[in-house]
């Protein structure tokens, strides 16, 4: 884990989305992405992703020696789960259980272990400032196993409330997304906030690794911790920007490795 101003970090986690492909529609490029990856996060069907696309990104991952991770989301395939929804508590936690379950199912029939849990687009932006929504993802991803790690964003909800329930987490930064001060992800809707150009990502990449701390975009440093840096599986440049990202990451000293879960605990 790198802390503020730390620059002793050895190995990061390199996850992207992936698995986002639905029946005839295909959306990424798992197979050249997952070779430039430690772990990934598999859409669960609710905002992408179908039983046969979970089951071949299962087995990609597995032939690359990937950690897995379950990307649960609000029931939302035409908006790619990136629509706020007005979701009760027990919704959310019945939802995301549902989605846990079905990944894990998949992949313990494959004979890999579920290595985390990462809430997907707007389910995952609720949490950071809704306490229910936070707790219903926090509590599904504890019940199902309560060693399972959560990966969060820090400074947020979502990772208060899993470390007030003893849900261990791993914390995860964007290189290719820009941040405000305060730590939250710049919107979508402002200019500058997803990086497209793969020599930006990876100066941010080993920025954030060996320093813990980005320029923000509405001015000063947002600093924090990180176990693992995300590469949108959507993103057009994704294959460019993983390569260019784990090109710097090791040009810097840095080992691209998956967590342990026992590592997440704290």
């Amino acid at each position: 884990m790198t802390r503020p101003g730390s620059s002793s970090r050895t190995t990061i986690d390199l996850n992207a989305d992936a698995g986002e492909s639905y029946g005839a529609w295909t959306l990424g490029d798992d197979a050249r992405l997952f070779p430039l990856l430690s772990s990934v996060n598999v859409a669960c069907g609710f905002h992408a992703g179908d039983p046969l696309t979970m089951q071949g990104a299962i087995a990609l991952a597995k032939r690359h020696g990937l950690g897995i991770g379950a990307h649960p989301s609000y029931p939302d395939l035409p908006g790619f789960g990136r629509r706020i929804m007005e979701a009760t508590p027990d919704q959310v936690y019945a939802d995301t259980l549902y989605q846990i379950s079905a990944l894990a199912g998949m992949a313990g029939a494959a004979g890999i272990p579920l290595q985390h849990v990462k809430a997907h687009g707007a389910l995952s932006t609720r949490a950071w400032t809704h306490a229910p929504t936070a707790t219903a993802i926090a509590q599904a991803t504890r019940d199902f196993d309560p060693a399972l790690p959560l990966m969060v964003l820090p400074a947020t909800l979502l990772e208060t409330e899993a470390r007030r329930l003893g849900v261990p987490v791993v914390l995860e930064t964007f290189p290719e997304r820009a941040y405000l001060q305060d730590g939250r992800l710049a919107p979508r809707s402002m200019p500058g906030s997803s990086i497209h150009d793969p020599a930006e990502a990876a100066r941010r990449a080993v920025m954030m690794a060996t320093q813990g701390r980005i320029e923000a975009i509405d001015g000063g440093f947002f600093e924090f911790e990180v176990d693992s840096l995300c590469i949108h599986g959507d993103n057009p440049n994704a294959v460019q920007i993983a390569h260019a990202v784990r090109e710097a990451l090791e040009a810097a000293g840095v080992g691209v490795r998956p967590f342990s879960r026992p590592a997440a605990v704290r």
